[in-house]
This record gives C-alpha cells, sequence and structure tokens, in this order.
C-alpha cells in the first residue's frame, strides 16, 4: 500500500473529487481525516470507507475560517496522533455568467474558499509541518487557472492564484522538507459541473467536452491517482510541480 501509515485531510471531502481522494487514499492505506461543510455528505464517505475496511473520521469545518483549519489538526492529532498530509480540494465557483453580473456576494465567496482556505491551511499547519521536519500541501486548482473560459473570469483568476501560491509556497517551504504540489482538473462530472457550465443539457456537455482532445470529463478517480502520487513516498523529490489532469486540454 502507497500510503501505509501516513495520515492525511481532504477538505471538501463529501462528494465530486474529495470523495474519490478520500476513498483511493484510504484503499493505499492512509487515515483520512474527511472535512466538509457538508455533513451529511462527510459523514456518508468516512462511512463508506470504514464499512470498506479502511479508516476515517469526519470532522465539518469550513475551509473559510482558520479557527476551523486549528480545529482540523486537532481532528487530526487526536483520533489519529500525527498529521502527513493536506488536500487543499475543496472549492467553489460562480455560476458561469457575464463578469460584471458576478455579485460581491458571489465573489467574496469563491475567494475565501479558492484561495483564503489555502492560506488559512498555511498559517495553521505549516508550525506542525515544520516542528515535525515534514509535511505534505497538494492544492487541486484547475486547468482554468492556466486556460480561462469566458464566463468564468473570477473563478479562474482564484484558481491561478490557487496554482502561483502554491508554487511560491514550495519555493519558501522546500528547506523545511514540506512539499507542495498542485493538481489542475479539466470540467469534471461532479456536483459543480452545471455550475461551470451556466447549464446542465446534452448539447451543453457535447460543447464542453469538445474541446478536451480525449473527448470526456474528468471524474474523481482520475483526480484521485494524480493526488496519490503527489502524496506517496514516490514523489520525494517533487515540489512546486502541476500534473494537468485534462485530456489534453493545456496542450
Amino acid at each position: 500500500m502507497r500510503l501505509e501509515g501516513k495520515v492525511a485531510i481532504v477538505t471538501g471531502g463529501g462528494s465530486g473529487f474529495g470523495e474519490g481522494i478520500a476513498t483511493r487514499f484510504a484503499q493505499e492505506g492512509c487515515q483520512v481525516i474527511v472535512n466538509d461543510i457538508n455533513v451529511d455528505g462527510g459523514n456518508r464517505v468516512a462511512q463508506e470507507i470504514k464499512n470498506s475496511g479502511g479508516q476515517a473520521v469526519f470532522c465539518e469545518g469550513n475551509v473559510g475560517s482558520s479557527s476551523d483549519w486549528a480545529d482540523l489538526l486537532s481532528c487530526s492529532l487526536d483520533h489519529f496522533g500525527k498529521l502527513d498530509i493536506v488536500v487543499n480540494n475543496a472549492g467553489t465557483t460562480h455560476r458561469n455568467k457575464s463578469m460584471i453580473e458576478v455579485t460581491d456576494e458571489e465573489f467574496d465567496l469563491v475567494y475565501d474558499v479558492n484561495v483564503k482556505g489555502i492560506y488559512y491551511s498555511a498559517r495553521n499547519l505549516v508550525p506542525y509541518f515544520r516542528a515535525q521536519g515534514s509535511g505534505n500541501f497538494i492544492t487541486i486548482a484547475s486547468t482554468s487557472g492556466k486556460r480561462p473560459r469566458p464566463g468564468l473570469v473570477w473563478y479562474s483568476g482564484s484558481k491561478a492564484a490557487a496554482i502561483v501560491s502554491s508554487q511560491a509556497m514550495a519555493l519558501e517551504l522546500a528547506p523545511d522538507k514540506i512539499r507542495v504540489n498542485v493538481v489542475n482538473p479539466v470540467a469534471g462530472d461532479t456536483p459543480l459541473l452545471a455550475e461551470f457550465m451556466g447549464s446542465d443539457t446534452p448539447e451543453v456537455r457535447e460543447k464542453f467536452a469538445s474541446v478536451i482532445p480525449l473527448g470526456r470529463f474528468s471524474q474523481p478517480s482520475d483526480i484521485a491517482a494524480a493526488c496519490l502520487y503527489f502524496a506517496s513516498d514516490e514523489a520525494d523529490f517533487i515540489t512546486g510541480a502541476c500534473i494537468d489532469v485534462d485530456g489534453g486540454r493545456c496542450v
């Protein structure tokens, strides 16, 4: 098992990419803190992992809250005695629409979750990782942060910020043996897909999938496989890297 003996926090673990990551990590021997603001979803994923023989605990929390990040660290230490990996997966978007139609509230939520969540994770967990002498952050950003689409201007900006901030973290934290890497999914078949596309019809799906050379949306299992590599000891010399899990979209 590639993550035997490791402990990970997976934010947004109650559905979509986060569920896929948490489940795959547990299958590889990792003890997982499933985090989400969705209590029902988070509890379901943690219970399904346990029912399959894995180890998981649900910890409710908002990644846009510094105190909730402190609680996440406490949850990991209380249940599993340590923390090795943090997957900053929780994300949100404004609906696909003109940039001038996005409200203040929508803009603030996108940046609170997609950018400030990374900031708070670092502020609360870097001191612990420094004391431990190792740590591993994985950011789930987006191909939209590299190849933006019309209608997703402020979302794309938040994901570009997530990518560059994570790479800058990798440089600053390298002397502390803390690795930071990024996974960029293309549009995925998750609960946020309709918001990304603006609507969800067969025609709209075909339009979005048509710009992906391999011809399909990403799946949680695709993202989980990339995260598994970054989380494993096989990537011990990899930091500041981005894997585009995009079917060729960014080529």
